[in-house]
């Protein structure tokens, strides 16, 4: 994330695809992402939109603590990494947009859903499938099935 994005962030409310606030219209297909892999700092943007520390979410993103320090040196993540952040920025969007709020979101994500099997959305979405399920979910929500 460049300084002029993170004054941006800080003025607009907005992080990761816009999720602070209202969720802004995502300007390329869901899921697609810039072929030389996200800025760190976008990681660090869905850390504070999801209020989870740093190792929990790299933890739930399949990062290690080493990975993590050569990709801050570095400071992009690869395509497959970039593709896990988008994956929970996404769902996570959603969340918001189903539930009204960020707090409301961040509740439900991290909470076990009976719907779920039990498990917690978060976790579940370590996976594609498991997040696609996530997804799903919000949809039946929002569709009162």
């Amino acid at each position: 994330m460049t300084q002029a994005t993170k004054s941006r962030s800080a003025r607009t409310g907005k992080g990761v695809g816009g999720l602070r606030g209202t969720p802004k219209k995502p300007s390329s297909p869901p899921g697609k992402v810039v072929p030389a892999g996200l800025g760190v700092g976008e990681l660090e943007a869905l850390r504070e939109q999801l209020d989870l520390s740093m190792d929990q979410l790299t933890a739930k993103l399949g990062l290690a603590r080493a990975t993590l320090q050569r990709r801050k040196a570095t400071g992009r993540l690869t395509i497959d990494e970039s593709a896990r952040v988008v994956r929970f920025a996404r769902m996570f969007g959603h969340a918001v947009h189903r539930f009204g709020g960020l707090d409301e979101a961040r509740r439900w994500l991290k909470t076990p859903q009976r719907e779920l099997g039990g498990a917690v959305p978060l976790d579940r979405a370590q996976t594609e499938d498991g997040a696609r399920e996530v997804e799903n979910l919000l949809v039946r929500i929002d569709c009162g099935t």
